[in-house]
């Protein structure tokens, strides 16, 4: 596997993804609070920016190679040549060289997006690339009932940073034989699926493998994530939008949310799940 060359000079100089702070109760009671850090991370390519996003300041290299898989930048990590996590005065930047014909295709598809917390898609430049079609994906897995229960119980137990904060998202890799894989947190729910689909490309982990575990609901972005590494099976605490499900029926993912306990609802291709 082709490591991604990677400058981290800068990264003792990145903000804390937590922070310390005094607060006040309902009875005036002062005390200590931890509080989840958020902070603008600029996503540049070949020295153009393709994105702004408020992100926990941690996993930042994740990040980067994830959010270059999962909006189709690159198609794997032999695509960048190098990357540069640069602290600046108003945030972070992660510098990354593109190679080849990945160059060429990121000049023809350049978009500017601006993503908050809360939204995957502000600021793309047409209508055709909110609703682009997902990859039809031509692997599946299957899992028992039972597993659904087991790896929502995993990966809320490794939640250290939303046990600190109660602030965090978090996306876990759960694999039939294997468990919870990996997990990444972060403010934003669409970096931390990016964070993870960094993670397991780093490590060589394929996402045709196993499931794709959210803290949050479903939604058209979070598909399309999810097809671009071709992760056939997406488990979500909350529930989906229509687009969401309409998405997954159509590129082969099976969609299980509003998962709590051993409870859940499965919304696209059900002949997954065995009892």
């Amino acid at each position: 596997m082709q490591k991604l060359p990677i400058s981290d000079d800068g990264l003792h100089h990145l903000p804390d993804p937590t922070v310390e702070t005094l607060r006040r109760d309902q009875d005036g009671l002062e005390a200590q609070r931890t509080l989840a850090e958020e902070c603008p991370v600029a996503l540049v390519y070949n020295r153009t920016t393709a994105a702004v996003v408020m992100a926990t300041p941690a996993d930042l290299k994740d990040l980067a190679l994830g959010f270059s898989l999962t909006e189709g930048i690159i198609d794997n990590v032999a695509d960048l040549k190098s990357l540069d996590i640069i602290p600046v005065s108003s945030g972070v930047e992660l510098r990354m060289w593109l190679a080849g014909t990945s160059e060429e295709r990121f000049r023809r598809r350049q978009r500017r997006l601006v993503g908050p917390t809360g939204c995957g898609l502000c600021g793309i430049e047409s209508l055709a690339d909110a609703t682009r079609p997902a990859t039809h994906l031509t692997t599946s897995i299957t899992i028992r009932a039972r597993q659904v229960e087991s790896v929502l119980v995993a990966l809320s137990d490794a939640q250290t940073l939303n046990r600190a904060t109660r602030a965090t998202h978090a996306a876990g890799f759960f694999h039939p034989d294997q468990e919870l894989v990996a997990i990444r947190e972060d403010v934003g729910r669409h970096n931390a699926l990016d964070k993870l689909a960094g993670a397991l490309a780093a490590t060589n982990v394929s996402a045709t493998e196993g499931a794709i575990v959210l803290t949050s609901r479903v939604s058209i972005e979070l598909v399309q994530k999810a097809a671009a590494i071709s992760c056939p099976m997406l488990v979500a605490m909350s529930a989906p939008t229509a687009f969401a499900v309409r998405a997954a029926e159509a590129c082969g993912i099976t969609l299980i949310a509003v998962a709590r306990g051993c409870e859940f609802e499965v919304f696209s291709h059900p002949d997954a799940i065995r009892g």
